[in-house]
């Protein structure tokens, strides 16, 4: 065999190995598969803490505005949906003013929104608190400093 012949053969079998090469690299890369993965949402590990204020001075017959804050210690928001009054309680030196919910009243407040975090989030929409209660002598209530307690969903 001469030596241009066998120089020939060299690079077709070089040609030939490079050839299969390639294409084991690419059915390789196209290759197709299957599998899974797994892990675990967060989830809001502490309540939202509501706060509510209203002018001062109401008085039977009468309402206020309340506005809304909302505290999310949480890293991520939070979504609220509705506030509502759950009751009203009077200051320590006025025990024995009525805060029955024949005396307060707030409609639920629909808020639909997400609560980022930090404090003193700023809630809209307002809510009314109505004083009704007309029936009876409400003197035990005067100057009374009245606690709002809030709930949400």
């Amino acid at each position: 065999m001469t030596r241009t012949k066998k120089r020939a053969i060299i690079a077709a079998v070089v040609a030939l190995v490079a050839l299969a090469a390639a294409i084991g690299g690419y059915a390789y890369w196209t290759a197709n598969g299957s599998g899974t993965a797994s892990g675990t949402a967060a989830s809001a590990t502490t309540d939202l803490v509501l706060h509510g204020t209203f002018p001062t001075g109401i008085y039977p017959g009468g309402s206020e505005t309340v506005t809304f804050t909302a505290d999310n210690p949480n890293a991520g928001p939070v979504r609220l949906g509705t506030i509502s009054l759950a009751s009203v309680t009077p200051d320590a030196s006025h025990p024995t003013c009525p805060t029955t919910s024949a005396d307060f009243t707030m409609a639920a407040v629909p808020v639909n929104a997400d609560i980022a975090p930090g404090n003193g989030n700023t809630i809209t929409p307002t809510g009314t608190l109505v004083y009704h209660n007309l029936a009876t002598d409400q003197s035990a209530c005067k100057g009374a400093t009245l606690t709002l307690n809030l709930t949400s969903n």
